[in-house]
This record gives C-alpha cells, structure tokens and sequence, in this order.
C-alpha cells in the first residue's frame, strides 16, 4: 500500500523542548567556581535541582583518628578531651571547611595544621548542653578540607540561589554494621543525633539561603515490607525531626531502591506499596520526597511492557541477570512498582519522585565512574522514563559520573542535547469503536501521527494525521509527572481484533520523530 505524505504538524506556537530529567546527583567540589560552573552547566541542560551524598559518622580509634590533625605536635583528640573520660572517637571526613559557628561548646576546637583544616567537637555522652551529666564524652573530628578550601554547603547554597535552584545537601549518616553490611551500626545513636543536629544548627546559621532547599537522608533501604529496616526507618523519622525543628520550611529527599530480581530478596509491587507508606510516615512534619531508585543501572529493576514480558532483556540488563525473557528475571516491569508506591504515598505529606540511574550495570571497561558501571545510551534512558510516569519530579545518578563523562563514546548529556526534540511515548489507547487515538507522552507539542493497524476484516489501513491540539496539562490532571502531555488523533470508527498488534510513529512540531510505537488492543 502507497503511504500517504505526512501531514506537517498543527501550526501553534512551540515552547523549548525539555528532557523530563530535572535533578541529578552531583560531587560536591571544595572549589566555589568549580561549583557555580557545574550548577551553571546542570541549569543550561534544564535541570533545576542538585543533590549531594552525605557522609558516614564513623567510629575510629584513637589511632587511626586523622595523623594532620595536631595541635602542637600531639593529636588534636588528645588536647580537646583534656582530662576528660572519652568513650569513643569518630571522624566526619566530609572534606568540607567547617567555619567557627560548629564550635557550640567551650572545648570545641578549630585546628589547621600542615595546611588541612578539621574541627574538633566534644560530644556529651548524657544529658543536655555541652556538659555530660556521667562525665564521659565522645570525640568527633569534622572536615578534613584544604585550608584555603570553601565550605562546600555553603558554596552549593550560594551557588544554587544565585541560579534560582534547588540544592538538597547529604546529611551525616551511621556507618555500616560490621557483620550484616546493609544495616546502619546503631551502637552510637545518640551521638549521631547530636552530632546531626550540630551540622542543622550550622547550616542554619551559616548557610540559610534560598537554594539550600533541604537534606538527603544518605542510608537506602529496599522497598521492603520488613521489620529488618525497622532501624533505619527510625533513623529518618529522628532525623526529619530534626530538620522541622531547626530548618521547618526545609525538605527531604530519601531514595529507596527497587529490587525485583527474581531469586533475589524481591518485593512484590503491592509489598514496595507498603514499604513507601512506612517510608513517607517518617516525615514528622517535613515535605518528603522519596525518589524511588528504578534500578536499572544495577540490574535490580527493569523497564519493559506487558508486550514485552516474554522477550529477551536488553544486554546492559543481562550482565546483572544473565540472559532471559524480562517475565523469567523479574518479578514485575518498574511501572507496577510506580504506580504502587503513588498508592502507598496518597494521603501522606509525601512526594513520590524517580530515580533513574543513568548508568548500566556490570562493566569493567568504563573509564568512567567507579569502573563499576557502564554508560548508557539515550534510547535505554528513555526507555527508563516510559516506566515512572507516576513521579512527580524525576532526577538522575549521576552527572559527574555518567552524565559528563564520555568514556569510550558520547556523553550521556551531549546524547540527550543532540536527541531533545525527539517525542518521548508513554501510554497509547485506541478505541475502534470511537476511532479516537489517545498518546501521552513528552514533547509531543504540533504532533502528526502515523497508523498502521488491520481491521477484524483483514484489511490494512494506514492514516497520517494531524493531532487536534496538545493537552499540556495532562499529567497535572491525572496526578502524574506534571510534564506529560497528552495528543488525540481521530481515525473514523474501524474494527480491530482484540490482541492484534497497531503501531504508530509520531512526528512532533520540532521534527522529532519517535521510535515506532507498536501495542496490541485488549
């Protein structure tokens, strides 16, 4: 059959096409400019959001406490604490430049030496204040920069207000248990409790600016509906306390992680829907967004439709699963686990966000990152996306790592920038009976679409037509990500077999033309 010409899109005007990835992961740098320009560079993409990992609170000895931080020539430790009993010592090597406002109490210690710079602070082992009410302490020593370093919070603070963007700062997190690895050490809770709301207070009152949108709870748990987590859900109330307390109109973000292998320690969609409810309950007065990790950048999750159940996951997948139909590897497409972690958030103060790992698993030929992990393409990070169509904001892991990094190939970023326009295709309904075509989806702005299905009577049909007009607002009306859009195309009342394959190709205002989108009806 002759294809008709395409019909060019509806002649409206257009906005500036965006890719629906708007924070990232980033490394914080001790250097301002290094910051700003990384901010700069983010917010140019059409990001408008940064997120720092935290940094362990870790339990040292007196030996290992770091060997530059003296005070004339004898441990710095050793000098702050005196003649005081000392319970335990633990270092916060953030490699940040703490400034004189973290020095709350009289034995608190600046120290610069041999050009590094640490603070020394004394923990109270009981009571209130600065003054333990059994006499014993526990000996923290913070930082660890350059002495001429800036204070990273307060360099990504400033950086993100003069950008007028969003800037949530890691906060200090327990070490890992020495015997079940994915457990926090609890034996310190208390300190940790006051060492955090110390690093509250400063940020307080040295960085309280605009940007600084809130906090990043460090420690992930699976989306695991199981007492074995209990731990660190008290972690995140203790700690969302906090934050209301000292910083109320500040956020947080928590970011769980999928873990849908089959054979694995796996959730149910239903059972992760629980694990969100405990998570966003955690809040205690605080906006918490919990960016869900969709896991496949490690191989702990996968993107596929129910079309695609029975075919063979992609080869970045099967190094982490081997090879297999996505239905034989998983327990069920990252799309169920969205839309019940909406379920499990609805009612609560809190906001379900994606985590799309920009990366893929297994690779020990990346030069990027840590090795670990191999980059991955445009076409698997849209593949990503068609699956959390639920979250209300999505970011990505991560743009230093990933994102900017070119490797053996392109650059993630400079892939997206090159593919913008492209139409990003979520869901498609057909309705034969109304002839009515329904395609939500990203960028879909001055769409035409092309069709191809065969009628109940075996004939082929193929039409071109132009979209009656883009609902911007589809996704806000429907609770879903606020950036999707919705297009109608009307093909006239038609038969089609109720699990026979139609396809579409959709052209946008841009020139954007999306991979083919093939579904079958019923």
């Amino acid at each position: 059959m002759p294809e008709p010409p395409v019909q060019a899109p509806v002649a409206t005007p257009l906005t500036t096409p965006t890719y629906p990835i708007s924070g990232f992961f980033i490394a914080a740098s001790s250097r301002d400019s290094a910051n700003s320009q990384k901010l700069s560079d983010i917010k140019t993409f059409g990001g408008d959001t940064v997120i720092t990992f935290g940094t362990a609170l870790q339990p040292v000895s007196q030996k290992t406490l770091p060997r530059d931080c003296l005070i004339d020539g004898k441990s710095c430790a050793t000098v702050v604490a005196g003649p005081l009993k000392i319970n335990r010592y633990f270092t916060f090597l953030d490699g940040s430049h703490w400034g004189p406002s973290i020095l709350r109490c009289p034995g608190d210690r600046s120290v610069v030496n041999n050009g590094l710079t640490f603070a020394v602070l004394l923990i109270p082992n009981e009571g209130q204040g600065c003054t333990s009410t059994n006499g014993s302490y526990d000996v923290v020593v913070a930082g660890g920069s350059a002495a001429n370093a800036s204070d990273q919070y307060s360099s990504l603070a400033s950086a993100a207000t003069k950008l007028k963007m969003k800037y949530f700062a890691g906060l200090p997190a327990p070490a890992k248990r020495a015997d079940i690895r994915y457990l926090p050490d609890l034996s310190y809770t208390r300190t940790l409790a006051i060492f955090t709301e110390r690093f509250l207070q400063y940020q307080s009152q040295e960085n309280d600016l605009p940007g600084l949108a809130g906090f990043y709870h460090h420690t992930e748990i699976p989306l695991a509906d199981s007492p074995t987590y209990d731990s660190v859900l008290a972690l995140y109330a203790s700690q969302n306390q906090l934050i209301h307390r000292i910083l109320p109109d500040r956020q947080a973000v928590v970011s769980p992680y999928i873990e849908a292998r089959l054979g694995k320690a796996s959730s149910s969609p239903q059972e992760a829907g629980v694990a969100v409810r405990k998570i966003a309950q955690t809040s205690n007065g605080v906006v918490l967004n919990i960016a869900i990790q969709d896991g496949m950048g490690t191989g702990k999750g996968g993107a596929f439709s129910s079309s695609e159940a029975n075919s063979p996951v992609d080869p970045s997948s099967a190094a982490a699963v081997g090879k297999g139909s996505w239905a034989s590897k998983y327990v069920a497409p990252n799309r169920d686990y969205f839309a019940a972690a909406a379920a499990g958030v609805a009612g609560t103060s809190a906001v379900l966000w994606a985590n799309v790992e920009g990366m893929t698993p297994a690779s020990n030929t990346s030069s990027c990152g840590d090795g670990f992990r191999g980059l991955t393409t445009k076409a698997r990070l849209d593949r990503q996306l068609k699956q959390v169509v639920n979250a209300q904001k999505i970011v990505s892991y991560m743009w230093d790592s990933f994102f900017n990094c070119a490797g053996k190939g392109t650059a993630l970023k400079d892939q997206l920038e090159a593919g913008l326009k492209t139409p990003i295709l979520t869901d498609v309904t057909f309705r034969p009976d109304t002839g009515q075509i329904q395609v939500a989806g990203f960028n879909l702005q001055g769409s035409s679409v092309k069709v191809r299905w065969t009628t109940a009577e075996g004939h082929p049909q193929l039409k071109v037509l132009k979209a009656s007009g883009t609902n911007a607002g589809y996704g806000l009306q429907h609770g879903l990500n606020p950036g999707l859009e919705m297009i109608s195309i009307g093909v006239g009342k038609t038969t089609i077999e109720t699990g026979s394959t139609y396809s579409l190709t959709v052209t946008n205002g841009w020139g954007g033309t999306a991979p083919q989108f093939f579904s079958s009806l019923g």
